[in-house]
């Protein structure tokens, strides 16, 4: 289980005793997350993760209350800058900012909440698209026998087993947000979840640690999608009626 953070900086127990003054980051902290949050943005669009205005990315400012840092909706990431950043309460309404926010924001407030995250990114890869769909109806991806898995959060072996689940998309966000909480609770060791036909969505303790989740998880779904490998390491994959060889 994670523990949010800002911008780099473990959020604990601790904070919640200090005093509103200490805790609030004011418009300093905001703009140095959202300066981070723009440089990200920017490069995953050159890096084909966020094209047009798709995806989102947001970072707890400070628990008590909840408060969050969120790009605005129908922002080209490539050109995202630190005044398409919004400052958001509990609830999604705007604190700080005059931009809409993303349709998708009760989705990070219930990623954050359900798993202590201090960052939640959300990408539009081809390859997460096109598996989410081939994968469906296995509702997941399972993937391991990958050195790059060792990049996850508290992974220490490439045998370990990561499942990504996959879950129907939707625009009632109120439902989706609730389903997708409910999954990342009830599923403890997963690091990202792929709606189908959308995208990934995965988190971290850090802005840092969202990013490399990014970087890892959509590296490997385009090893998956390049090769044509199922689940399992190499275990050939059962739709193209080649005969399988174990990963073992």
């Amino acid at each position: 289980m994670f523990t949010p953070s800002v911008h780099g900086f473990r959020v604990d127990k601790t904070m919640a005793a200090m005093s509103a003054q200490e805790t609030d980051f004011g418009y300093s902290g905001f703009h140095t997350v959202a300066d981070q949050l723009s440089e990200i943005g920017r490069d995953f669009y050159h890096r084909g993760w966020l094209y047009g205005t798709s995806g989102n990315l947001s970072a707890v400012l400070g628990s008590e209350p909840l408060r969050l840092a969120i790009t605005a909706t129908g922002v080209d990431k490539g050109r995202l800058s630190p005044s398409h950043m919004l400052e958001i309460d509990g609830n999604g309404e705007v604190i700080r900012g005059v931009l809409r926010p993303s349709s998708e924001t009760l989705v990070h407030l219930a990623i954050v909440r359900n798993r202590h995250a201090g960052a939640v990114f959300h990408t539009h890869s081809v390859w997460s698209t096109v598996l989410s769909e081939r994968y469906a109806s296995r509702e997941g991806i399972e993937i391991r026998n990958y050195e790059m898995l060792k990049g996850l959060e508290n992974v220490r072996t490439h045998q370990h087993r990561e499942w990504i689940p996959v879950l129907g998309n939707s625009q009632d966000m109120r439902t989706l947000s609730q389903e997708i909480g409910n999954v990342v609770r009830l599923q403890p060791l997963v690091h990202g979840i792929v709606l189908r036909g959308h995208g990934l969505y995965t988190w971290g303790s850090s802005i840092e640690d969202a990013k490399r989740h990014v970087e890892v998880l959509e590296f490997l779904l385009e090893v998956l999608g390049l090769t044509g490998l199922g689940s399992g390491g190499l275990q050939l994959d059962r739709e193209k009626n080649v005969e399988d060889t174990a990963w073992q």
